[in-house]
């Protein structure tokens, strides 16, 4: 029985190490763009399932609209990279309102554009620099962490919009 404990501890002693590793945790830039790639599409996907006209539905007077979700999602991807991560100007407004799902869409579609440009722009030494930003003295790493976590955030917020209309969101994409 001794023997059997000491197994199960040195087996999760030893998985643990495995499991918590950098290598374990992390993606090369290639299979982060294969995953940002998939992000834009599954966003405009959930973009294009909400009606014209639901795109200013809100759930309270102190919530975002659906328009408002994805506006923030997007137009952060290009303030944070410019800001952050060296990002050259984007090339196209991104404090301007969108009033249709085809002017919202471009959008969405040219923010995580420009963010792919600006992560594949940055060298290994730039993603191990460390900089001060609201969420502390981080890697530029962390921070392209920082970007695709608030993407998923707030698309999630707009996906429980599609459902509080009864609108079913797309088959989630797992890569």
């Amino acid at each position: 029985m001794k023997t059997f404990k000491s197994l199960i501890f040195l087996g999760l002693f030893f998985g643990s190490l495995i499991m918590c590793s950098p290598v374990h945790a992390q993606l090369n830039m290639e299979e982060f763009l294969t995953k940002w790639e998939n992000s834009k599409e599954y966003t405009l996907e959930i973009v294009d399932k909400m009606p014209e006209d639901k795109l200013d539905f809100r759930f309270d007077p102190e919530s975002r609209t659906f328009k408002e979700q994805i506006v923030h999602l997007a137009g952060a991807i290009a303030g944070l990279g410019q800001g952050f991560l060296e990002g050259e100007d984007p090339g196209f407004e991104t404090d301007i309102d969108r009033t249709n799902k085809d002017e919202l869409k471009e959008f969405v579609a040219n923010c995580f554009d420009y963010g792919k440009t600006t992560f594949e722009n940055l060298s290994e030494e730039q993603m191990d620099e460390r900089i001060d930003t609201f969420a502390g003295n981080i890697t530029r790493r962390q921070m392209v962490g920082l970007i695709s976590d608030h993407v998923t955030h707030h698309r999630g917020a707009a996906i429980a919009y599609l459902r509080a209309n009864g609108i079913a969101p797309p088959q989630y994409r797992a890569l």
